[in-house]
């Protein structure tokens, strides 16, 4: 498995996808911060999107923005106009009440947001930007992206049977070519994107994710990206903001509140498929990143 699908996995990406919204006069949604994050695609028309502390984003037809922290942000026809908070809009058009309807151009916007379990925090995720914004001019990600959205536009327009679990899938398709494309077409400059753009370092990676159980240490992960162990260390660092041994700890930690949560191992069995020959060096490592023991923290989170 590459490195993105297994921190994927182990965040338990899911995806929600919203009821298409249609504007015919001036228009404009506040959305207020959230846990989750946001994505829009335009369909139709044109629109802005604003982020306090960020450039005004104004999108044309097949753009995505993706807000993956939830940041607090406007979604309107044009800057300046007064916007209607997003929870009172959906009350309107849940009560068949019409919103922003008259005769002007029509505006036409899909969107949705990610969710990832909190539980299991995870550097790539916590290190993305404030705002993506992904435009149609990448042919080969645009092609994926815009068959994606066509699916998607189809499915929220006729509510066909088993429609919100294929959305969920679709949507879910399309965190991973947004994340694509970022890489592709942007200069990233910080944050744990870095570490999965060197090729080096992304090899180092994929093994740890892979084996965890392994007794790793700085010589073997320095060969499977075949550097230096001096050079490794020091990129590795600089790339992932952890050291390559402390990354791997807290990738364990990751993978073990993961067993707890989702198998009925013991805690032995889950330190021992984490890296740990001993339960009691593992209830020390835990406790010291999470602060309560592997037992304690399991039924706590399960209760």
């Amino acid at each position: 498995m590459d490195v993105l699908s297994s921190i994927l996995d182990s965040v338990k990406l899911k995806a929600v996808v919203y009821q298409r919204a249609r504007f015919t006069t001036q228009w404009g949604i506040q959305v207020a911060h959230d846990s989750n994050s946001q994505f829009w695609r335009l369909v139709k028309g044109t629109c802005y999107v604003i982020i306090p502390g960020e450039e005004t984003i104004k999108m044309a037809v097949g753009d995505f923005v993706y807000v993956p922290h939830g940041s607090a942000h406007q979604i309107c026809s044009k800057p300046g106009t007064r916007c209607m908070p997003a929870g009172y809009y959906v009350k309107q058009l849940q009560d068949k009440k019409p919103v922003f309807d008259g005769d002007e151009e029509e505006t036409i916007l899909i969107g949705g947001h990610f969710e990832f379990n909190s539980a299991t925090p995870h550097p790539f995720i916590t290190s993305l930007p404030k705002v993506i914004h992904i435009d149609n001019t990448n042919v080969e990600v645009s092609l994926w992206m815009q068959n994606i959205a066509s699916f998607m536009n189809e499915e929220v327009c006729n509510e066909k049977l088993g429609g919100k679990v294929i959305l969920g899938r679709l949507a879910e398709v399309l965190f991973i070519l947004i994340m694509r494309s970022y890489l592709q077409r942007t200069n990233v400059e910080e944050g744990f994107l870095l570490a999965l753009k060197d090729e080096r370092i992304s090899n180092s990676l994929k093994v740890m994710h892979q084996w965890p159980e392994r007794d790793w240490d700085l010589l073997q992960l320095s060969a499977a990206a075949g550097m230096s162990r001096s050079l490794y260390a020091k990129e590795f660092k600089r790339l992932a903001g952890d050291t390559p041994l402390g990354y791997l700890t807290n990738w364990r930690i990751l993978k073990a509140k993961e067993f707890l949560l989702d198998s009925k191992k013991n805690v032995i069995e889950i330190a021992v498929a984490v890296g740990y020959q001993s339960e009691a060096a593992f209830n020390r490592i835990f406790k010291s990143k999470v602060g309560e023991t592997p037992a304690s923290y399991r039924r706590r989170v399960l209760s």
